[in-house]
């Protein structure tokens, strides 16, 4: 199936079932507790034992010796396992730093040891009892400070590192009026109510781990590749998902170490990630710095539109795609983009609750809002004023007409450029405009208090580029007239799994 033509009428859309309101599936069993979570499954064997993550507590360097006796001899200890008693391991195609440090440390409370003891009170008791001596690197890690040696990488989600269409340059120049600004965001982590947390159980040569993780085909492909063991005797299961947001797309250490506690006791063994390792074992939002330049006719039509991102990452990380929307959101027949990525010694950045979107839009729409008040025009007819049907970094082909031209596009004319298959942006902004009073705010900043606090109205577009990758799915219809579904996705709470049964039930 390939998304490049608008969709035809189809069952769905006689919304008999699909759209119509249903009770979650999955509700009754969350409110009463009977939805098992990767750390609660206690009936899928006997005797789990339970394993604490040691980080490291340097930034970045080398481990010279670490002493695990104290550890091993606490009582319930049952294995305490490093990276000199792990065995060899790999690193998964998504990952960028390795999951299990040493001797080589990456970045603070990278995880360095695992200790295994019949109770968690007894394991994290002796967890303390590690002693680590360590070699400390120089260390980078302030983005600012690297920002002129931030390389252009290969790509950003949306294409090429860098784009370019029409003159960029000399239409800002030579624009009416013109904004020139750099905004910035710190790094970011966050964490889910479900911390990541993982159960492994060892069958002869075969583990299967219960685990929180959103996306199982790239869990169960990397935890194989990082245990060096082929695919057919690992095992990832995750029917329910207690938040993710980004942060549980990819194989994390719980995982791993919770399959390598197993094997060294012998034993069953769980792992949950403690919060001050979730920050810095998982993935975080980087810092970003943000140069936004908008030029434009007195009348509020944008002639040029550039914005330049740098951000950080580990030794092959990836940047962050600040720059996607601005690609696609508003039209301006002068634009450029361009992204540099700087390699610093933090924990790996990556996606988390709209990854890129969250820093991109934020600084675009700040400078939307800066260009409309020098034009002193209202800040959604500026939007509206620089609508588009089609995509504006598509350069497009010459043509005598210009189909896709509406109210409120500036589109070129005269190129046949990609058109959005649905863009009611426009459409959004006037109901919202309407439905929140927005003619009569007072439009001059910092004018209005009530109770001694600054108040008033704002507004802000979103944009999201759609991305589409192949799916599939197998239904298989029961003897008892039950149709089972099968399909390698978690519902991380967003309701996937009432909208399927709903889809199938169409």
């Amino acid at each position: 199936m390939k998304f490049d033509t608008p969709a035809e009428t189809n069952p769905i859309d006689q919304l008999t079932v699909v759209g119509k309101p249903l009770d979650r599936i999955d509700g009754p069993l969350k409110t009463t507790g009977r939805a098992p979570y990767a750390y609660e499954h206690h009936d899928v064997a006997p005797n789990q034992a339970y394993g604490h993550v040691v980080g490291a507590t340097i930034g970045m360097g080398r481990i010279r010796a670490m002493d695990v006796s104290a550890a091993e001899a606490a009582p319930g200890v049952l294995a305490v396992v490093t990276a000199e008693n792990a065995g060899p391991l790999g690193k998964g195609d998504l990952n960028t730093a390795t999951l299990f440090g040493g001797p080589e440390i990456q970045h603070y409370h990278q995880a360095i040891a695992l200790v295994v003891a019949e109770t968690f009170e007894q394991a994290r008791s002796a967890a303390a009892l590690v002693r680590v001596d360590y070699a400390p690197g120089e260390g980078v890690f302030d983005l600012a400070a690297e920002r002129s040696r931030a390389e252009k990488p290969e790509k950003v989600s949306s294409g090429p590192a860098d784009s370019a269409v029409g003159d960029f340059a000399s239409a800002f120049a030579s624009a009416e009026v013109s904004l020139d600004e750099t905004y910035t965001t710190p790094d970011e982590a966050h964490a889910m109510m479900e911390p990541h947390a993982s159960l492994a159980v060892w069958e002869g040569d075969s583990v299967t781990v219960w685990t929180s993780n959103q996306m199982i085909a790239w869990g169960h492909r990397d935890l194989a590749k990082t245990l060096k063991m082929p695919p057919e005797k690992v095992r990832l299961i995750s029917p329910y998902v207690g938040g993710g947001f980004g942060g549980k797309l990819f194989l994390r250490a719980d995982a791993v170490l919770a399959a390598l506690g197993a094997r060294a006791a012998k034993r069953p063994v769980k792992v949950a990630l403690h919060r001050p390792l979730v920050f810095n074992n998982t993935t975080h939002r980087p810092a970003t710095i943000q140069r936004i330049r908008i030029g434009a006719n007195k009348d509020g039509t944008i002639t040029a539109i550039g914005h330049e991102s740098w951000s950080g990452d580990l030794d092959g990380g990836k940047p962050d795609g600040a720059v996607d929307q601005t690609r696609m959101l508003y039209a301006g027949p002068n634009r450029m983009t361009a992204t540099r990525l700087a390699q610093l010694d933090l924990p790996e950045s990556n996606a988390m609750r709209a990854p890129g979107e969250a820093t991109g839009m934020m600084a675009l729409e700040i400078a939307m809002d800066e260009m409309a008040e020098k034009l002193g025009m209202d800040p959604v007819e500026f939007r509206i004023r620089n609508d588009t049907q089609v995509v504006p970094d598509d350069p497009g082909q010459a043509s005598g007409t210009d189909p896709q031209e509406k109210e409120g596009s500036n589109a070129s004319p005269g190129n046949r450029q990609r058109p959005f298959s649905q863009r009611k942006l426009v459409e959004c902004l006037r109901l919202g405009a309407e439905r929140f009073g927005w003619d009569k705010r007072n439009p001059r900043p910092a004018s209005q208090r009530k109770d001694g606090w600054l108040i008033g109205h704002g507004m802000a577009a979103a944009f999201r580029n759609n991305m589409s990758v192949k799916s599939a799915a197998r239904v298989r219809l029961e003897a008892n007239g039950g149709v089972v579904v099968e399909t390698d996705m978690t519902d991380i709470g967003t309701g996937s799994y009432t909208i399927i049964a709903q889809t199938a039930a169409r």
